[in-house]
């Protein structure tokens, strides 16, 4: 059974975290025809009131990554919150509470889906590994190197929609003009990028107008304007109008970025500098890098040349998805 057959014109339980996750799940709802009467279960940040404005949504409380016992606590509200609803399946795209997904359709003996993560280029994320453990469940992945793997099935992938063209002839610019930048690091807790911020800041010119999204990264030191979060609408506006967009490689950022027509210049968290559990940013940015669709860079190779506008754009290639 492909993704089509399996999810198309279903009413369906939208299980993810916020973040990339979140991002994945709305973009697949939307490709694959889904019901608009479908319910998301995901936690509440400023994404998912913006991006899931007039839909139906059960709020879940933090599952944090690998946190399972926080897991198991949004079965039960899961359970509570929609033992009335009628359904035809159970989606997820991770990360740790699409365990509570998993069970949650057994307990209700509903089928389950669970599409890896697009950052997931070697292999599954521990969920997956979890999930490809247990029974009754339909798991596929969105890249052909691992689609030979036991339990798993190929299916399209996100980034298979976008390339990278030039971009209109800009205008002149004078070598000291004033910048407009755009910094988002996401929202992940407890994780703070502080290279990605003092690098950006150390490249500064006198008048760059900076607006900085630093989610768990809390800082008294930096000019501009600083947020915690922003709402989705700002934020697009903030990608789509400003000079240059700096980001960490959360695939909900970089899916937005491309949707818009913007290549990011895009700096992976890594577990050596305790940013992140895992280096699968890293994973993700090479692909899209590849792919002319981001520029690459680590804290220490920034220059104050990366923070001039790109010399591309990004459009819809028109590719495998559905």
């Amino acid at each position: 059974m492909d993704l089509s057959t399996a999810l198309r014109g279903k009413r369906a339980l939208l299980v993810a975290s916020t973040g990339g996750h979140l991002a994945q799940i709305v973009r697949w709802s939307e490709l694959l025809g889904m019901r608009e009467d479908s319910v998301f279960a995901t936690f509440a940040s400023e994404q998912s009131r913006s991006l899931l404005q007039g839909r139906d949504v059960v709020t879940l409380d933090y599952v944090p990554p690998r946190g399972y016992r926080e897991a198991l606590r949004a079965v039960a509200r899961l359970y509570r919150e929609t033992r009335r609803e009628r359904f035809d399946v159970v989606l997820s795209t991770g990360a740790a509470v699409g365990v509570a997904a998993y069970l949650i359709g057994q307990v209700r003996r509903i089928p389950v889906v669970y599409i890896e993560s697009v950052s997931r280029f070697d292999g599954p994320s521990a969920t997956g590994r979890i999930l490809e453990r247990l029974p009754r469940v339909q798991r596929f992945t969105q890249h052909a190197t691992w689609a030979d793997r036991p339990g798993w099935r190929q299916g399209p992938s996100l980034l298979d929609d976008y390339q990278a063209v030039p971009a209109p002839e800009p205008r002149a610019r004078r070598a000291e003009e004033p910048r407009s930048i755009f910094v988002s690091l996401g929202t992940i807790q407890p994780f703070r990028f502080d290279s990605l911020v003092d690098a950006v800041r150390d490249q500064l010119r006198p008048g760059d107008a900076v607006t900085w999204q630093l989610g768990a990264t809390d800082r008294d030191d930096l000019p501009g304007e600083v947020n915690q979060e922003i709402r989705a609408e700002d934020f697009d506006r903030l990608v789509a109008d400003s000079d240059v967009f700096v980001t960490h490689a959360g695939v909900g950022t970089l899916l937005r970025a491309l949707e818009l027509g913007v290549r990011p210049v895009v700096v992976p968290r890594r577990v050596v500098r305790g940013e992140h559990v895992d280096d699968h940013q890293l994973q993700v940015v090479r692909e899209l890098a590849e792919r002319g669709l981001v520029l690459l860079r680590e804290p220490q190779d920034l220059s104050a040349d990366d923070l001039e506008p790109p010399r591309v754009v990004i459009r819809r290639a028109g590719g495998t998805a559905p």
